[in-house]
């Protein structure tokens, strides 16, 4: 099959790698363009950019594609379907329309559930039990067309770092799958329909009033990126794993050795914590060098 495909970060990366497996040609691989990775810096290729360079496949970047001459290039790679994941960039309807089979969409939740940019991160904040890979029919409204064959997977103790890889390769299978096999479209049910909006800077820091296993999802829903974090003697403390335990005192408040903090409800015990500029440590390791005793408060 002839196809488009259309990814950025490396959640898209085991879908390209999937569909060159399996045979598919890919008339041309659309990305987002590169943007320097920190302030200062070289701009620098998304995920899928670096894998199709080393694929040899032909890669555009454009920064949108409203205008009238990228849809008209798009239009005339005659493809039979554009497979899209993570692309990052909205698609008009007249990309929409071009390919003969549409544009399938990986989309990393089980709709209705999540529907928008940041449906791991959302899942794990709200304590869902179990999330999954959509594969979709994309049309003009957000993530809101026909199913058309969906995975699943406990959600556990997991990281959104792991969920997010363990649902990379999930959806690769099933879309693979989805080509080899077409399945009968099922429109999006109204019942249970939620938004996952980008995730805002100011979501990882911690509130050490709210419940400790609030907190243990926060923290598993951002490491190990950016990490939640806490302020300690003036300085960012990022929290990458974390445990909830018994203990009560004003919330923030450390309870013993091990750096156990009180929340409004319960406790966390932390177990890999990173200061600013240094490794991944124990709490035994940031205690050594960054003495915060029982009865510290924490901002």
């Amino acid at each position: 099959m002839r196809l488009i495909f259309m990814g950025s970060p490396a959640f898209a990366v085991p879908t390209l790698d999937a569909l060159v497996e399996a045979g598919h040609e890919i008339a041309a691989v659309y990305c987002q363009p590169p943007r320097p990775a920190q302030r200062g810096k070289r701009p620098q290729p998304t995920a899928v950019q670096s894998r199709a360079e080393e694929l040899g496949l032909p890669v555009r970047s454009p920064e949108r594609l409203r205008s009238p001459d990228e849809q008209q290039a798009f239009a005339a790679l005659q493809a039979d379907a554009a497979v899209v994941a993570a692309y990052g960039l909205l698609l008009p309807q007249p990309i929409l329309d071009a390919p003969a089979r549409g544009c399938l969409n990986v989309h990393a939740s089980l709709l209705p559930r999540w529907r928008g940019a940041a449906p791991i991160h959302r899942a794990i904040l709200a304590g869902d039990e179990e999330t999954g890979v959509t594969i979709m029919q994309m049309e003009a409204g957000l993530d809101t067309g026909p199913m058309l064959r969906a995975g699943r997977t406990p959600i556990a103790r997991k990281t959104v770092g792991a969920l997010t890889e363990e649902l990379a390769l999930l959806g690769a299978r099933l879309m693979v799958e989805e080509l080899a096999s077409p399945s009968p479209p099922r429109v999006q049910p109204e019942d249970g329909v939620t938004l996952a909006p980008k995730i805002a800077k100011t979501e990882a820091r911690i509130d050490w009033t709210r419940p400790a296993r609030e907190i243990e999802r926060q923290v598993r829903a951002f490491a190990p990126a950016p990490g939640a974090w806490f302020e300690a003697q003036g300085e960012r403390v990022k929290l990458l794993a974390a445990d909830t335990a018994e203990g009560s005192a004003e919330p923030g408040t450390i309870l013993d050795d091990q750096l156990t903090i009180a929340c409004g409800d319960g406790a966390l015990r932390p177990t890999l914590v990173q200061r600013a500029g240094r490794a991944a440590m124990s709490p035994a390791e940031l205690l050594r060098g960054f003495p915060l005793g029982a009865g510290t408060r924490l901002q």
